[in-house]
């Protein structure tokens, strides 16, 4: 009998004891309220969210009885939701970071724009690549993604209509320009919808458990180049396979002994790979840029890039292209990015793949670009499209 008081005295003793530099959480009364109160707030949530998705119906339908969900995509009203949902979070002190917001109102109008089909959107395939993780961030994962087998592919399923938009690498911050995806605009009624920013991180990965297992490594060429110092510091001697796609090095990874591959953490998903080594990019900053190709053009969203194609009407004069280039300083236009590529008319013919602040049926780039066609053999807007969201 005397051993009850002592039990029952140690076992408060353990009950009101704090560990030292930690506060206590709320008591189970307070916690129960906490919890109501975010099942109101979800209820709510889930109100809102429905009567959105009804509304985005109601403005599909008044605008195409017999119209597909392509008809009303418009990526310059998307860009401004997103853009103001970032002004809110910023404004408000979060606590979710910018990113957080931006994907969850991105899929939220993925699912409203999908209520009666997906939208069809061609990428540079195979499932896994980075490629597609631009499609995701651009539409959301309520779209349709068809993986496809090399960049003309994807420009042509787009045009024949069998895809409604597609998705190509167009630049990397380090190692430069796709070349395939700009020649394919030479001969491309296409225009350009959109733009994607996508920080890339590259992993080695495969069936081993260590690296001194490894006896070649299969990924993309540009893949290689942007993991070459890592790869001459960890795996010296190590035979490096150019592949079409790294989702390609990645299942090779997986069907053949010795074999790693580099990609993106969805490919060792996919391909059930180990990740042996995360992040063996050069650059910490290492960026690829996507571009949204499709069918039509799209008004202005207030933050836009354009693309111009452009050649001058003599090359071989002095000054031809200064005087392309000159009206866009004159009117305080900046020039984001130029690119030179053989026109395929006669031998060293160019033509010139520039970008632009701005969008071309707006001031003062309207004014620019009908001085330029006045000293160019060619001048094609090839697309006004929102500025990236990071």
């Amino acid at each position: 009998g005397l051993s009850m008081p002592k039990a029952k005295k140690s076992s408060r003793r353990r009950a009101t004891a704090r560990p030292r530099g930690r506060t206590a959480g709320p008591r189970r009364p307070e916690l129960e309220s906490i919890r109501e109160r975010i099942d109101e707030i979800d209820a709510d949530l889930h109100r809102l969210i429905n009567e959105r998705a009804k509304l985005a119906r109601e403005v599909g339908i008044s605008k195409h009885q017999d119209g597909h969900t392509v008809d009303f995509y418009r990526p310059e009203r998307e860009a401004q939701v997103l853009r103001l949902a970032r002004e809110r979070n910023r404004r408000e002190h979060g606590p979710l970071r910018d990113e957080e917001i931006l994907r969850l109102f991105r899929e939220i109008m993925s699912a409203c724009l999908a209520q009666q089909e997906p939208l069809k959107v061609g990428f540079l395939g195979p499932e896994g690549t980075f490629t597609q993780q631009a499609v995701l961030k651009q539409f959301g994962h309520s779209v349709r993604a068809l993986p496809l087998t090399s960049i003309e592919e994807v420009f042509h399923e787009v045009e024949a209509g069998s895809a409604d938009f597609g998705v190509v690498p167009i630049e990397n911050s380090s190692e430069g320009t796709v070349n395939n995806t700009l020649d394919m605009f030479l001969s491309s009624p296409l225009h350009i919808c959109g733009e994607v920013e996508l920080l890339i991180h590259h992993n080695l990965m495969g069936r081993m458990g260590m690296l001194e297992e490894v006896r070649r490594v299969c990924a993309h060429q540009q893949a290689l180049a942007q993991c070459r110092g890592w790869l001459e510091e960890h795996l010296p001697g190590i035979e490096r396979v150019p592949v079409a796609s790294n989702a390609e090095g990645a299942r090779r990874a997986r069907d053949e002994d010795g074999t790693a591959a580099i990609a993106g953490t969805a490919a060792a998903e996919v391909y059930g790979l180990n990740l042996l080594f995360p992040e063996i990019e050069d650059r910490p900053d290492n960026t690829t840029r996507f571009l949204v190709i499709g069918r039509k053009t799209f008004p202005p969203s207030g933050r836009d890039k354009t693309t111009l194609l452009v050649s001058a009407a003599d090359t071989d004069s002095p000054g031809a292209l200064f005087q392309l280039l000159e009206p866009f300083a004159r009117h305080g236009i900046s020039m984001t990015r130029i690119e030179s590529r053989p026109s395929r008319k006669r031998r060293w013919h160019y033509v010139f793949f520039i970008d632009l602040e701005g969008h071309a049926q707006v001031e003062p780039l309207a004014t620019a670009l009908v001085e330029i066609k006045a000293h160019s053999s060619l001048c094609k807007v090839l697309g006004s499209y929102p500025q990236a969201i990071i």
